[in-house]
């Protein structure tokens, strides 16, 4: 059975230096009878440096891609590790914080937009394994990798914040799902580890 979503690509994955991943996304969720709903007219979530730069703002800004999102009743996905923490940190906000929301709300009522806080924000990873299984994925394989070895990277955003749809710390569903393709998950005691990714802008070396 078809499984629908709204689709939030993000811009390196629409446009940017990541749309291999973009394409690649689309054509794995066909195969699997995904169907990602671009949402109309949805803005750049800032990323994870601009809410170190102004925090409002950011949530403004991602606040407005689930307003837009609501709309469509429908789970909003993305593949981007920072979109996502970013639409799944300012939701959890929204939720938690009542002035907070407040401010939100009347950025977003200026735009002609309100949100009430009943979109769940997902990572691809967590639709794969949890709505599609891993059976049914390893049941669509076409090219068996031939245990391959592959070390999963999870990153420091795709289990945060928590409550995660895996362990925060040691997760194990990239793990899974890399085995349900017939290649060999390795032991990387660093899979979960910070990039450095945030600190690109303000401190290059470093990253």
């Amino acid at each position: 059975m078809k499984k629908y979503y709204t689709y939030f690509p993000g811009c390196s994955s629409s446009d940017g230096g990541a749309k291999a991943y973009g394409m690649s996304t689309e054509a794995v969720a066909k195969v699997l009878d995904v169907d990602l709903i671009e949402l109309e007219g949805w803005n750049c979530c800032g990323s994870t440096p601009y809410s170190g730069v102004d925090e409002l703002a950011s949530l403004c800004s991602s606040a407005r891609n689930l307003a837009l999102a609501e709309r469509k009743g429908l789970d909003i996905v993305t593949p981007c590790s920072s979109c996502y923490v970013i639409l799944k940190r300012t939701n959890q906000y929204l939720k938690e914080y009542p002035k907070l929301k407040a401010k939100v709300g009347e950025a977003l009522a200026a735009g002609g937009l309100e949100y009430h806080g009943t979109v769940k924000p997902r990572h691809l990873l967590d639709v794969f394994v949890n709505d599609i299984g891993y059976d049914e994925i390893k049941a669509r394989v076409k090219v068996n990798l031939g245990e391959l070895k592959v070390a999963p990277y999870y990153g420091c955003q795709v289990v945060r914040p928590i409550p995660s749809f895996d362990h925060p710390e040691t997760p194990q569903t990239l793990d899974k799902l890399v085995e349900s393709l017939g290649a060999k998950a390795t032991q990387f005691p660093l899979k979960a580890r910070c990039c450095g990714g945030s600190l690109i802008i303000s401190e290059e070396d470093l990253a």
